[in-house]
């Protein structure tokens, strides 16, 4: 049986940092490397002020930091000195060329495939730990095969993660299921057994599901996009109700007390955001144009073009009831994390919705508790968020560090994140400050208890959805 003692992780970013941390914590005997090309994330990661924020993450590393769990930019002794190496690297989907707008462009996965096959003596497990298109792990074997030297062997496995960020943490401990693919051979099902016998330290032997690579692999697109069509699903009622009179959280739970379908991912909102939602929707998309199956594509491309309508129809809404024009008027943006929990806003739903109401001209105060101020100006100064005039943002958007001040002399708050701080402001106080009248969107529906006082305040609450 291979024995692993030594991992190695190649990326420090939202997914290999958080899984190889509690890795370290649930396994004292073995040695954990996180390894990144970016030397300030690497300095952050060994800092009291960790590159990203998950709740609990920090308490993880501060238990295993220098004992058995390291972080360096010393990528090839960290590979070299490693059993298993996982690959947790970036899949952004490509920008330009074949596939632009929908495949995963792997660069980053070859950069590290061959970094790996150069350097690596002996026998080697290399884990796909990515979001990857299905059959990338055949990619990486090709180029394994022909870089091979004497001496040198090579078993690669999918082992996909499921986090949802903002719970990583207690995904990780109490994950759902494991699921690990790997090659059919003898040497596959020893490599499979080897990171089986990792996660056997915590997790269940029935949450480990074991498959071929392939299926493994398009069993983390399938579930996000089943999730996010979900989502998806229950915003094309929410415009129905909205013109019907219906009440889409009174339908959501109707729905959801069928044993069925269940009622989770159920929440009517301003739409779904993330790093891997929208990605790998369009990644399948793309794999199915590409394996001649265009009625399965066109099927699947609804599931964004339903976010997309659902952020737009927010916007347009907003701007209607502001008298159908926000031009020079101040806007209160609470929230810009995809979610609550995290400060990541890839693919946030408040990058969309702040790029329209710009469009009209709009003043936004941004608030977020854990967005930094620069990763917001980053988000709106890209070529999609920005358009043709370079000076916009820096005319149109303030990032406010306190939710009061972002809402004094504004004509409307918009909430976009479901931070459970929103819910504990001071709206009397709000309320008194701001122009008059005074309008809540809520973009999260997390003030439907409140709807009653807000109203006896005097404020114009807007749900929207």
């Amino acid at each position: 049986m291979v024995q692993v003692k030594r991992i190695c992780c190649i990326g420090a970013g939202y997914v290999g940092g958080p899984t190889c941390s509690v890795i370290a914590q649930m396994c004292p005997e073995v040695t954990v490397t996180v390894v990144d090309v970016n030397e300030e994330r690497i300095k952050a990661w060994n800092s009291d002020s960790l590159p990203i924020f998950e709740p609990g993450l920090q308490e993880v590393v501060d238990s295993c930091r220098g004992v058995n769990l390291f972080f360096s930019t010393d990528i090839n002794n960290a590979i070299k000195d490693a059993d298993l190496v996982f690959i947790s690297v970036n899949t952004p989907t490509k920008t330009f060329g074949i596939g632009k707008g929908r495949a995963a462009d792997l660069k980053y996965i070859e950069a590290c495939a061959r970094q790996i096959a150069e350097v690596s003596t002996g026998c080697k497990i290399v884990v796909e730990k990515s979001t990857v298109p299905v059959r990338a792990a055949e990619s990486i074997r090709r180029i394994f095969n022909a870089n091979t030297r004497s001496g040198l062997n090579f078993q690669v496995l999918s082992n996909p993660e499921f986090l949802a960020e903002g719970t990583a943490i207690s995904d990780l401990k109490n994950p759902d299921r494991v699921l690990i693919g790997g090659d059919e051979s003898a040497e596959g099902q020893r490599a499979i057994e080897a990171l089986r016998n990792i996660y056997e330290h915590w997790v269940p032997k029935k949450k480990i599901i074991t498959t071929n690579t392939w299926s493994s692999e398009l069993s983390k697109l399938a579930a996000n996009a089943f999730l996010a069509q979900r989502i998806s699903s229950i915003n094309s009622i929410s415009a129905l109700c909205e013109v019907t009179g219906a009440d889409v959280e009174e339908v959501a739970h109707a729905i959801g007390t069928d044993q069925r379908i269940g009622s989770k991912f159920l929440k009517a909102s301003v739409g779904f955001g993330g790093s891997c939602f929208q990605k790998d929707v369009l990644n399948l998309v793309y794999l199915c144009e590409a394996l001649n199956l265009p009625e399965v594509a066109r099927y699947w491309q609804q599931v964004i073009e339903i976010n997309d309508y659902q952020r737009q129809r927010f916007s347009s809404r907003i701007i209607g009831c502001l008298f159908n024009t926000v031009t020079d008027k101040k806007i209160a943006l609470l929230g810009f994390a995809f979610k609550k929990n995290t400060g990541d806003t890839r693919e946030s739903s408040s990058i969309s919705i702040s790029r329209y109401l710009m469009d009209e001209g709009a003043h936004l105060h941004i608030y977020d508790p854990k967005v930094k101020k620069e990763q917001i100006i980053q988000d709106l100064s890209q070529p999609t968020a920005s358009d043709d005039d370079p000076n916009r943002v820096s005319r149109l958007v303030t990032i406010s560090n306190d939710p009061y001040d972002a809402c004094e002399n504004a004509h409307a708050i918009v909430i976009c994140t479901e931070w459970d701080m929103f819910k504990e402001l001071d709206y009397e106080k709000i309320y008194k400050a701001m122009l008059k009248p005074a309008f809540i969107f809520d973009g999260r529906r997390i003030l439907d208890s409140l709807h009653e006082q807000l109203q006896q305040i005097g404020f114009q609450v807007i749900v929207c959805l």
